[in-house]
């Protein structure tokens, strides 16, 4: 019998794919790379992707061979999250190899992270990072558009594409030389650091250009931030869901994640102290996301926001604040970091607030990591795109953006009272949110709920793929990205597929 289409994609991916892994073992020192791809990107095409391997897969030398197929096998899903490897003396006489060669095989494939050897018990595959990344959103295979409830966007107004091309058209007759020419990250900062001071001002945070770092989105910056704050086997804390780019984040960075117990009002101080002191001091950073852009769709109260702070202050952690909506919600309470600057990461961007294209992010750091911060960018980034920056500062001096997040605000407020009136005030939101967060009954099946409602042209996103600690069955509902016409569609074809209770 032939494979599908599908599999054999999923095969050829597997021959082709190359995984490259980057270690940062602490601050300071550079990046290696896995021995596992040497000869893989020299263009050797002798990777195998089958299980279990047999004699004739194993090349000289041997304990190379022998790990690289397995990490074939793991990338074709083939040896899956928690398969047992055979034990090291069986794996030898069946492939013909030494057991020093097998233990060194094993030895590589836990440093990269693949498998996880455990005294008394064996070896065992892991779910940690892939080349590609799980994303808990909807990926529309070729040929199938179903009403996109399940990506965070804002929603696509005419007056984005307006905006654009209007900005376009101002540039081309008077594009400066630094946005086409230059190579130098102060030349950057230089032109651009007041445009971003405006935007971050319209977030809350009032501060100096020299603790400004431009970023091309919000996910370089919270990069840079966590090489800055955390090293390899510290704890970060963060609510019992978080957003999903930290988890494979801190996975690269060999950091944990620890979820800490909240309420409705956010996460609990004194919990977050409780885990401070029970980590001996390996808990270093509290991942805050305050102002609506976290899983759970909230706005923490001033309150709770000041409390947190003294919290970590008095945890000796650094914060780090993602504010990836930036002033969507107008009249919010000032941004955690403003009351410990001293200790904080706070990072927001414009491709949630403005348009998905428009690339750009804005950290702001404390002014004694300033400088290990900006290195940090320089080694993975160098510099942000010019021209992006370039239309930002159009936008944000000439006063598009103010009209775009007037109109943005108006359509995410009645959006927002649409799905209010469709599910019957199920789940959690606020009246400029660009989600609604559904906590589903304890004995619902999640995926199966996603699978009914994707059989009827709705794709949702999972609670599970923003977890920490959170078992709760739950859906993320995006109200941004669909239409009017589809929003109103989905959320009633959401509302009848939803349990009971």
């Amino acid at each position: 019998m032939r494979p599908s289409r599908a599999r054999t994609a999923r095969m050829a991916m597997s021959r082709s794919s190359r995984r490259v892994w980057v270690i940062w073992p602490s601050a300071g020192q550079g990046f290696a790379l896995s021995i596992l791809d040497k000869d893989l990107r020299r263009g050797d095409t002798r990777s195998m992707s089958h299980w279990p391997l047999t004699r004739s897969d194993i090349t000289r030398p041997a304990y190379r061979s022998l790990a690289q197929g397995i990490a074939a096998a793991i990338d074709a899903g083939n040896l899956r999250p928690g398969d047992r490897l055979p034990p090291h003396r069986d794996l030898a006489w069946k492939l013909g190899v030494s057991v020093q060669t097998v233990s060194r095989a094993y030895e590589e494939l836990i440093r990269a992270d693949l498998i996880s050897g455990q005294v008394g018990r064996g070896s065992f595959v892991k779910s940690g990072p892939r080349e590609v990344v799980e994303v808990p959103w909807y990926r529309a295979p070729e040929g199938r558009q179903p009403i996109d409830l399940s990506m965070m966007t804002p929603v696509s107004l005419p007056l984005i594409a307006e905006a654009w091309r209007d900005s376009l058209n101002r540039l081309a007759d008077r594009l400066p030389d630094p946005a086409m020419l230059s190579f130098r990250p102060r030349q950057t900062m230089t032109r651009y650091a007041g445009m971003a001071a405006g935007w971050l001002a319209r977030c809350g945070m009032v501060v100096p250009s020299q603790r400004i770092l431009i970023t091309n989105g919000t996910t370089p910056a919270m990069f840079v931030a966590l090489m800055t704050a955390v090293k390899p086997g510290e704890i970060i804390a963060t609510e019992s869901s978080t957003c999903h780019t930290l988890k494979p984040a801190a996975q690269y960075l060999h950091a944990q994640l620890r979820g800490i117990e909240g309420d409705e009002r956010g996460m609990l101080p004194e919990a977050l102290l409780a885990a401070a002191r029970a980590s001996a001091g390996r808990m270093t950073a509290v991942f805050l996301l305050p102002s609506g852009a976290g899983p759970f769709a909230r706005i923490i109260d001033r309150e709770r926001r000041e409390v947190l702070a003294e919290a970590a202050a008095l945890a000796g952690l650094t914060i780090l604040e993602n504010d990836a909506t930036g002033p969507v919600s107008p009249r919010r309470p000032p941004p955690v970091s403003s009351f410990a600057p001293e200790r904080s990461f706070y990072f927001t961007g414009l491709s949630k607030s403005l348009s998905p294209g428009l690339r750009l992010g804005f950290l702001v750091m404390p002014e004694r990591q300033a400088r290990q911060a900006l290195n940090r960018h320089l080694s993975i980034s160098w510099m942000t795109t010019p021209l992006m920056a370039e239309i930002a500062k159009d936008w944000i001096e000439s006063g598009i953006a103010d009209r775009l997040l007037e109109a943005q605000r108006a359509e995410l407020s009645a959006r927002n009272r649409l799905a209010q009136r469709l599910l019957s005030g199920a789940g959690q939101g606020f009246p400029h949110g660009l989600h609604r967060w559904l906590p589903l009954p304890e004995d619902s099946d999640e995926r199966a709920l996603l699978a009914d409602a994707l059989e009827q042209d709705v794709a949702l996103a999972p609670g599970a793929g923003f977890a920490v600690t959170d078992t709760t069955p739950a859906l993320r509902v995006s109200l941004g990205g669909a239409s009017l016409p589809d929003l109103e569609q989905g959320l009633t074809t959401l509302a009848r597929l939803l349990p009971a209770g």
